[in-house]
């Protein structure tokens, strides 16, 4: 089992920036790849990047409506997966939640509980 604990969504205004964390724990072996998915509430969850196990680095994706502008990182030691996002929009969506998906013959998939991230102008 992995829990997942995001953390750093806030109320901030249109064009700036801001970093989101997600701790996970439970779960001994870091043998999981991880991400981020958004959406505005009420309405279907949409990807927005991952970066896979690699303990020497992982690779990352982009959604298109985010390629530019945010940047996703793991810190194996830390425990924790950030997004830093730039250039944040209206539009965005508000409720970011960190996912992680365990690997095995039965994939397990893993939901934080989520973190608002309001932009204003």
């Amino acid at each position: 089992q992995v829990q997942l604990v995001e953390s750093g969504g806030g109320l901030v205004q249109a064009g700036d920036s801001l970093r989101l964390s997600c701790a996970a724990s439970g779960r001994s072996a870091p043998n999981y790849d991880m991400g981020w998915y958004r959406q505005v509430p009420g309405k279907e969850r949409e990807f927005v990047a991952h970066i896979n196990w690699n303990l020497a680095g992982g690779t990352t994706v982009y959604a298109d409506s985010v390629k530019g502008r945010f940047a996703i990182s793991r810190d194996y030691a830390k425990h924790t997966v950030g997004l830093q996002m730039k250039s944040l929009k209206r539009k965005d969506p508000t409720i970011y939640n960190c996912h992680a998906r365990v690997p095995g013959p039965m994939a397990y998939n893993y939901w934080g509980q989520g973190t608002q991230v309001n932009v204003s102008s």
